[in-house]
């Protein structure tokens, strides 16, 4: 099962040179899930446009996870899958990275800490997005 997310302009500060949107798409992985052991295991698929005017380089990323029994986990750290992507104007950098809940769905929401070829750093806000393993949603 897939599930793709819309993805949002971020424009910050009103300033149309920091304009990246960002697209999810989630899946869910029963290969490596355990129910007995309340393990549920998903992919996400980030997609990030850069359709502003100037490069901008993906420093920090934050997220915040929330499981089915509303147990939140934030994560911080640099970069994301150990690179801290350069991305041009009209440029897209996708990444696939994972996430395991003790329940068998949850959400997560977050941000990228970004700096603009132009030394100005801005925030470019992911969306919040579910994760659910099959029938886990009426």
């Amino acid at each position: 099962m897939s599930v793709t997310e819309p993805g949002s302009d971020n424009t910050a500060n009103g300033d149309s040179n920091h304009n990246i949107q960002i697209s999810v798409e989630t899946e869910f992985l029963p290969d490596q899930s355990d129910e007995e052991s309340q393990r549920w295991v998903f992919a996400y698929h980030i997609s990030i446009l850069n359709k502003g005017s100037v490069s901008a380089r993906l420093l920090t990323r934050h997220w915040v996870i929330t499981d089915g029994e509303e147990r939140v986990q934030e994560v911080h750290g640099e970069g994301v899958i150990g690179e801290q992507p350069h991305i041009a104007p009209g440029q897209t950098f996708r990444y696939t990275s994972g996430a395991i809940l003790e329940t068998e769905v949850g959400s997560m929401r977050g941000s990228y800490q970004m700096i603009a070829e132009d030394g100005s750093h801005f925030d470019a806000q992911v969306p919040a997005f579910t994760l659910a393993a099959p029938h886990a949603l009426h």
